[in-house]
């Protein structure tokens, strides 16, 4: 049947506060309040909501924690007698962020990596990730979280790709906006981020993105765009980087596309340390100054005043900066009902929904010999990647003080290095999750640490599984693909001495894979969350069939990327955590285009390792019966798939179309369910913002007969068929 793969998880957290529209009112009823709110307003209050500081103590900007604060990584003072409340920001992509312990004990879920969120191809999942975000948040006092990624994945060697949901702009902002609506069902503001191609840490805070402008459109704009519209963010955040000359917070992508286009009524705000002027910022659209104790001076304190008084920026402007925050705090309930501390965190029912998301999220990458899932009997040995003490998780903003504590943690070189890119262990223990999962094996662990030891004892076991592992962190960017310490030979040494060989990967990105065809099986845990253990079990042992699809491309190696070295990397300035001395400022030119990640390896004639899409089940599925039609001006695509193997699994057909000269783009999917044997038609409908193409500055559909295939994969269609020209002619010209 076909089902959502969300189940009965958004159960345990809908029972929180919700967004009730008649309670709020219409968006005239919010406007008309915002504006009384504005009127009531002094200029010096006008005045401080625009700019907001660290919330923590923080030693590398020599400030103390400001009076009030709840030791947020941001935070703007209320103003009491108007009921406005102070703005407590915190990180949050996966889970209220806790990164160094500055607010001392103060644990949350960790939820699985956006990676992970995205592999699930269900955006319902990702609405219950974002409702366990937001009920936290909302539980600790802070009403703003700092979450909502929605840039694409465009460079494989980036330190925050897993963070993000993909690289494809249909599904990032599918998956980005599920969570941001499910975040601010729970009445706390949330935003989405880095806008835009800010898709690499290295020289992050001076790169300039040279992209073409309609590239830029139908790509990483597009996925904020489908984000914005489907999960309403109070906020957005602008990025550190230039976008073909211009600093984020002063692109005319922001008045002219955001608030103009789009017709974005919350407020804009910078990254910290990202703004760069007064009166250019503020006329181009940023509405807050965010982290300005990073910034060369306070540009929203007495230089933009000064730029009011002279008449360079209107009064109109300040007050429409006003205007979008506090109705952006109507809308979403903060303003009539502000969180506060204490309040109670169902932490069992936030782990259970962790873990049925990593359980949609691990993708099966190989599977020969179906050397997965286990027997009921036998022995077992488990190597590497602490996996007697935790799984990894990433690092940066994003990092959880996970609930448990922290199992084990590891620096990784010295210095900023170091502190950018430290190893946390979330205490889901897959040598306990596997022991009891499985009782009938008897598992072993070996820390890898000996080689020659390690291969003995792997040849005197039934299966060999090896936890590889990678950090991945905001402001570090890895310089290749390599797994590190030693983990290829490491893997290689295994598979040698025991034939069925299964790998895990716990990583932020994607690697490459000398050992590949020494292997049986591989495994793409992701960083896997509060339970990833268990949820890795229930694969491994065959409770639960596979069904997550990689939601990145897999190179097979470095030199098939558009840039096969990373721009601007060199160890001075790998780290860029934009206080001291930045880097010189460089280019990237982003060639490729809107021709990212799978368009990419199907432009270029290239195949990768394993594309865009992939996931092998424990099953088999036969797809026939395609038919493409338009009705009332959009594709729907149907198709039938027919469980053919003995397990009930999960399968993900794609669907992908290519207007006349241009790549494939996938325009919709679904995830059906079924029991062996029994086979069900699957409706699809198209999303017509993909289809559009952007040439001279506007959207239209390129005349001419449509490619359409359906597919469990980019790299592989299944079944194909041709929209004729005059079909195509009948679709609706949506656009973002």
């Amino acid at each position: 049947m076909l089902v959502s793969a969300s189940g009965a998880v958004l159960a345990a957290c809908s029972a929180g506060p919700a967004l009730a529209a008649d309670s709020i009112g219409s968006e005239r009823d919010i406007d008309r309040r915002a504006a009384a709110i504005v009127a009531k307003m002094t200029q010096d209050e006008r005045f401080q909501l625009l700019s907001g500081g660290v919330g923590f103590a923080n030693p590398l900007v020599h400030i103390a924690k400001p009076e009030g604060s709840l030791g947020t990584s941001g935070f703007i003072r209320g103003i009491p007698r108007l009921g406005i409340p102070s703005l407590h920001e915190t990180d949050g992509t996966l889970g209220v962020a806790n990164r160094g312990n500055k607010r001392p004990g103060d644990v949350a879920t960790q939820l699985p990596s956006g990676l992970a969120i995205g592999a699930t191809f269900d955006p319902e999942l990702a609405r219950a990730a974002g409702m366990v975000l937001g009920a936290e948040a909302r539980a600790k006092g802070f009403n703003v979280v700092l979450g909502g990624m929605a840039q694409l994945i465009r460079e494989p060697r980036g330190g925050r790709n897993f963070e993000s949901p993909g690289e494809d702009p249909l599904l990032v902002g599918r998956i980005s906006g599920a969570m941001i609506a499910g975040t601010q069902s729970q009445r706390v503001a949330a935003t989405t981020k880095h806008l835009a191609v800010n898709v690499q840490e290295t020289g992050r805070s001076v790169q300039n993105a040279v992209i073409d402008p309609d590239a830029l459109r139908e790509s990483d704009m597009l996925a904020f765009g489908i984000a914005i519209e489907e999960g309403r963010p109070a906020a957005i955040m602008a990025a550190y980087n230039r976008i073909n000359g211009q600093w984020s917070t002063e692109s005319s992508l922001l008045a002219d596309v955001v608030k103009g286009e789009w017709g974005y009524r919350g407020w804009i705000m910078s990254d910290w340390g990202a703004t760069h002027s007064a009166a250019p910022s503020a006329l181009a659209g940023l509405d807050q100054e965010s982290g300005h104790e990073f910034d060369e001076q306070q540009w929203f304190g007495k230089p933009l005043r000064e730029a009011v008084a002279a008449g360079v920026a209107p009064q109109a402007r300040i007050d429409d900066m006003n205007h979008r925050i506090i109705r952006s705090l109507i809308a979403t309930g903060v303003y009539d009902d502000p969180p506060r501390p204490g309040g109670s965190i169902d932490w069992e029912a936030h782990a259970a929904i962790t873990e049925r998301i990593e359980q949609a999220g691990i993708v099966l990458l190989k599977n020969e010999g179906g050397c997965l899932p286990l027997p009921r009997i036998g022995t077992v040995l488990l190597v590497g990647g602490h996996a007697d003490k935790g799984v990894l998780s990433g690092g940066g903003s994003a990092q959880v003080a996970p609930k448990g504590g922290i199992a084990y943690r590891e620096k990784v070189g010295t210095g900023l290095v170091a502190d950018a890119s430290e190893m946390i262990y979330t205490p889901s223990v897959p040598l306990e999750a596997f022991t009891a999962e499985m009782p009938g094996l008897r598992f072993a662990f070996d820390d890898g640490s000996d080689i020659a030891r390690v291969t003995t004892a792997a040849q005197a076991a039934d299966f060999a599984i090896v936890f590889a592992v990678k950090p991945s962190a905001e402001a570090l960017d890895s310089p290749d693909l390599d797994l590190p310490f030693g983990q290829n030979d490491l893997i290689a040494a295994v598979a040698a001495a025991n034939r069925r060989t299964t790998v895990v990967l716990e990583t932020g990105n994607a690697v490459l894979m000398p050992w590949l065809d020494q292997v049986r099986s591989v495994v793409a845990a992701w960083f896997p969350g509060q339970r990833g253990a268990q949820a890795l079990a229930a694969i491994v042992s065959g409770r639960v069939s596979p069904s997550g699809r990689t939601p990145i491309s897999w190179p097979a190696s470095l030199g098939e990327l558009p840039r096969p070295v990373l721009p601007g990397w060199s160890p001075d300035v790998g780290v860029d955590l934009a206080v001291g001395k930045r880097p010189q400022p460089f280019d990237i030119h982003y060639t490729e285009g809107s021709d990212v990640g799978y368009r990419w390896y199907e432009r270029s004639n290239r195949k990768p390792l394993f594309p865009f899409g992939h996931g092998l089940t424990y099953s088999k599925f036969r797809y026939s019966d395609l038919a493409v039609e338009t009705d009332r001006g959009r594709l729907q695509v149907s198709v039938t798939i027919e469980n053919r193997g003995r397990r009930s699994a999960t399968e993900v057909p794609q669907v992908y179309a290519a207007a006349p000269g241009r790549t494939h783009r996938l325009v919709g999917w679904e995830r059906v369910t079924l029991a062996p044997g029994q086979k069900r038609k699957a409706r699809i409908k198209a999303d017509g913002r993909v289809l559009a193409s952007r040439f001279k500055g506007k959207w239209q559909l390129i005349p001419g007969d449509y490619g359409i295939f359906v597919g469990p994969s980019a790299g592989m269609p299944l079944l194909a068929s041709v929209l004729k020209a005059h079909d195509a002619a009948k679709l609706a010209l949506l656009q973002r």
